[in-house]
């Protein structure tokens, strides 16, 4: 499909909303049974298949389940082999050692022309291990072709953050659009394309081996705010009939495998359940802070949040610093200074971040910055500076959109990303010239 017929596939799209809902969907009527999930003989002649993204017994609350109604069960495949991995890389992160450094990165170049979403993907760091369902890593990736094989990852869901350049990912439950300003989000195990919207793409992935993601407990906020669940929005069933060999590429236990299938694995007309992918507009995100002094910590951004086996302590975080008013009386207002026990990688959409200076060589779209455990960190002088004098009226923050991957371990980088040309020498340097200013 070329990139003019995806964009008017990606503007006809329709959706259901709501986040961890029991959503039901057919392509065709009829095609969805009612009163029984797998009846001796499925409508259309279609074949009945759970796709269990928990482990069945978990609680009501965590259970994610879908049933797939498709042309053919996705057991009808010939063996998968070993293939490249290319720049992807999984935990355990061994070939190096956690870096108590704070590092930062310009954008990925420009790819090979012919690269696509999964041959563009380049691995940052993570941690946790993938074989056991815990921890997370941080990927980017860059693209200048549609995929035209199928990529599934078992090893965990993909949270795909794009920050040029949008997306048309056609999943086995149906097809979502995503641009820049905006994130989807596939489960584990589920299967899809990604075709471009425009000639090129770029942006971010974090792939999160443990819990699936959730919407955070509101506590003292009360019913509403941050994220709401209505305004995410998961596909409605739309199907490939195609007959004729398609690669598959399945992500398992850290490599990269691939069998050729003889049709699409595409292939569901129906569908129901919970465990779906979803796009989400960071735009919508329901910015919760001060009025009075001070600032609440950055846990109040959060959007989506994979719980560990300690209340509160999160194995991942995906956090978004979206446009807001700042009106905080004798408050320093950009993020204080900080040293912290979880582990923190930021990235930018577009424009600037109010505690870090852009331009050249500085935190730029595309870019990202890491700041492991316990490394301190904060404003960069010039940002300080300027704050520490500003008058204090009512100021809002329209003009940038960052996030940050926040986890509950350090993140180790992989060597491509340790030695990597787009690393940034210097960068402790922001921090240099920050006078003293004690008077006893």
């Amino acid at each position: 499909m070329t990139t003019e017929q995806a964009r008017k596939t990606a503007e006809a799209l329709g959706y259901s909303t709501g986040f961890g809902n029991e959503h039901s969907s057919e392509a065709i009527p009829g095609a969805l049974p009612h009163g029984r999930n797998a009846p001796q003989r499925a409508p259309l002649g279609l074949y009945a298949e759970q796709l269990s993204g928990s482990a069945f017994t978990e609680p009501r609350a965590h259970n994610r389940r879908s049933w797939l109604y498709r042309i053919r069960p996705s057991a009808a495949h010939p063996p998968f082999t070993r293939i490249d991995n290319g720049a992807v890389r999984s935990a355990p992160f061994t070939e190096t050692v956690p870096d108590p450094n704070r590092l930062r990165w310009n954008p990925l170049p420009d790819p090979a022309p012919g690269t696509d979403w999964l041959a563009g993907l380049w691995t940052l760091g993570g941690n946790g291990d993938a074989a056991q369902r815990s921890g997370m890593a941080v990927h980017l990736y860059h693209a200048n072709a549609s995929m035209e094989r199928v990529f599934g990852d078992a090893d965990g869901e993909l949270l795909i953050v794009p920050e040029q350049g949008g997306l048309l990912l056609r999943t086995e439950l149906g097809l979502l659009a995503v641009h820049p300003g905006e994130v989807a989000l596939v489960p584990r195990g589920v299967r899809f394309r990604v075709e471009l919207l425009e000639e090129t793409a770029r942006g971010y992935v974090c792939e999160n081996y443990g819990a699936p993601f959730q919407l955070p407990d509101l506590g003292p906020i009360g019913a509403n705010g941050l994220a709401n669940a209505r305004d995410f929005r998961a596909p409605v069933a739309a199907y490939e009939d195609v007959e004729g060999p398609v690669e598959v590429v399945n992500k398992y236990c850290g490599n990269l495998w691939s069998a050729t299938y003889g049709h699409s694995p595409l292939d569901v007309v129906a569908w129901h359940g919970n465990h779906t992918p979803y796009v989400y507009d960071l735009h919508r995100f329901n910015v919760i802070g001060t009025i009075s002094y001070d600032h609440p910590d950055p846990s109040i951004f959060t959007v989506l949040t994979s719980p560990s086996d300690t209340p509160g302590l999160a194995s991942v975080d995906f956090v978004v610093f979206a446009p807001r008013w700042l009106v905080g009386e004798d408050t320093f207002r950009p993020p204080y200074f900080h040293r912290n026990v979880m582990s923190e990688y930021m990235g930018l959409i577009e424009g600037a971040y109010d505690a870090k200076t852009a331009g050249k060589g500085g935190f730029v779209p595309g870019g990202g910055s890491l700041h492991n455990m316990m490394s301190a960190h904060g404003p960069d002088r010039e940002t300080f500076d300027k704050a520490s004098a500003a008058e204090l009226k009512p100021q809002k923050i329209d003009d940038g959109l960052a996030f940050m991957f926040e986890t509950r371990w350090p993140v180790t980088t992989t060597p491509q990303a340790a030695e990597a040309d787009h690393l940034q020498q210097g960068y402790d340097d922001v921090w240099q010239g920050l006078e003293r200013h004690f008077r006893p």
